[in-house]
């Protein structure tokens, strides 16, 4: 431990270091420059931190920066959730600017209270306030010296002023914390989830009640009293602490509308990427779309939804790894029953474009071709065609289906507008059967899965259109706001085959009326 802690100062005092080589400011600047330069930054919060801080404002800051900072900035009275991506700013904005701009220009931060996971975490954390209020060449400029005693190691300092700065681990014991008369009126609670305890209900539950009890309890109650909240991490799963704060968060939304009082509490949510058919980014100023675009395909889709876009992906709730088996296809004539089975939703760029050819073979269903990406129509139908040739699918009977009503005839359409370019036609129909409750369909598959009749094509095991059929088979599961477009194409191809094949193989029994009593009735 000892050792632990001395490579932590280690680190601290090479922060300290470069913080004081890269805040310089303009030693020539004469007061009068220098007051309204002062007054300008400090009129726009953005400005003021990307002025103060520049070693973590080497990208301009984005508009949910400057909508998160207007909010607390405006509001004496709040408690803000902030589900945001993996490294979207939370901890610099939050745990550091804005207590900082609080203290500095609005003069309404007395006391802050910080919380981490754990209580190395949760001074790790408030490191970063003490480094800049002793070592940030800018902020000592405009301000002056402010440090007085304490010490983050310590997880408590002041400043000349009085203001304390404290810290705690999640689940540690904040009760009777003040300075003074002083209570906590700035409370940040910072990326405290973790994957060991989510399906630990009690567990859980405590968490919440530590937030709602002991940590909001460190306010004080006098009505014209600042009690600022924002807790910050990515929403990553259903059972997290998170999530359970979130739906905290929208009931009280709910019950303070209907009871008419006044709604201090705030959701905000921020993806990496606005959608994933084009990646545009919601930070445009850090990062592009094709960075995101080259993330999202060199990791694990559950993992990217999880950490980039805050959605729900639980591994094998109905689907199980273990139940996923690779083995070789067959040639096409062998199957007894072949379908190219197709949930394509209306807007380019909305769910998936689902496309599966699925063989039936005995009682197993192969897995053989996969499309299964965001775009548009006519990608889907291009990719079609392009296999179609390449596997001169013409000389095997396979059905061609897409699922569902709506609009329909736009998407049979897309295929015959390629075919027109081609001068030949796939025969793609709809399939206009209504179907109802896909959840119930879809995990209706289960057991084919669990008695290993589900075989995905070895030679397709790295597709990235394999890949994410597979991951969204992992994550089905009933509230999920995982994508499942793939699963249901694979559930209506597979029904599809059984009804085909039943009628194919049941062999035909007749009996000669001499067989019959004369007066059987």
């Amino acid at each position: 431990m000892a050792i632990k802690l001395e490579k932590i100062l280690q680190n601290y005092e090479l922060h300290c270091a470069k913080l004081r080589n890269a805040t310089r400011y303009n030693l020539r600047e004469t007061p009068a420059e220098k007051s309204k330069r002062i007054a300008e930054l400090e009129s726009d919060y953005i400005k003021w931190f990307q002025y103060h801080f520049p070693t973590y404002a080497k990208k301009p800051c984005a508009k949910f920066h400057k909508d998160l900072a207007n909010k607390i900035i405006k509001n004496k009275t709040i408690r803000i959730l902030a589900e945001w991506y993996r490294s979207a700013a939370k901890s610099v904005h939050i745990d550091m600017g804005l207590p900082l701009y609080l203290m500095f220009v609005k003069k309404d931060l007395k006391f802050m209270l910080l919380v981490g996971e754990t209580d190395h975490k949760a001074k790790k954390l408030l490191s970063g306030i003490q480094a800049q209020l002793t070592n940030n060449q800018r902020l000592i400029n405009d301000y002056g010296e402010c440090f007085n005693s304490g010490d983050w190691a310590e997880g408590d300092f002041l400043t000349k002023d009085g203001v304390r700065f404290m810290s705690i681990g999640f689940m540690g014991n904040p009760r009777g914390a003040r300075e003074a008369e002083n209570r906590p009126d700035f409370i940040a609670v910072d990326d405290v989830d973790n994957k060991r305890h989510i399906n630990n209900d009690r567990m859980m539950g405590d968490a919440i009640d530590f937030i709602t009890e002991d940590i909001w309890g460190c306010f004080d109650t006098d009505e014209d009293a600042i009690t600022r909240f924002v807790y910050a991490n990515n929403n990553f799963h259903k059972n997290s602490i998170t999530n359970r704060l979130k739906q905290y968060f929208l009931q009280s939304k709910e019950s303070a509308k209907q009871n008419n009082v006044k709604d201090i509490f705030h959701v905000s949510t921020i993806n990496a990427v606005k959608d994933l058919n084009t990646f545009e980014p919601t930070w445009k100023e850090r990062n592009s779309a094709d960075f995101w675009r080259q993330k999202f395909y060199s990791m694990p889709y559950r993992s990217f939804m999880r950490e980039f876009m805050n959605t729900h992906i639980q591994d094998g709730k109905i689907f199980k790894y273990e139940d996923i088996v690779f083995g070789a296809s067959l040639s096409l004539e062998k199957y007894e029953a072949l379908i190219f089975y197709g949930d394509l939703s209306y807007k380019d760029t909305g769910d998936y474009k689902a496309l599966i050819l699925v063989g039936k073979i005995g009682r197993e269903f192969h897995v053989i071709h996969c499309y299964l990406r965001r775009g548009s129509r006519a990608k889907c139908a291009e990719w079609l065609y392009n296999l179609y040739q390449d596997k001169h699918l013409d000389l095997y009977n396979i059905q061609y289906k897409i699922e569902g009503l709506f609009a329909m005839d736009d998407f049979v359409n897309d295929f015959d507008i390629e075919g027109d370019k081609r001068g030949w036609y796939i025969p793609v129909v709809a399939d206009k059967k209504p179907k109802e409750g896909k959840f119930d369909r879809v995990e209706s598959m289960s057991g084919y899965f669990e008695r290993k009749n589900v075989i995905f094509n070895e030679k397709e095991a790295n597709n990235p259109d394999q890949i994410t059929l597979r991951d969204q088979l992992l994550a089905f599961e009933k509230g999920s706001s995982a994508n499942d477009d793939g699963p249901d194409a694979l559930q209506s191809g597979m029904a599809y085959l059984n009804k085909v094949t039943v009628v194919n193989t049941t062999e035909i029994v007749t009996t000669p009326r001499s067989a019959f009593k004369k007066y059987r009735f």
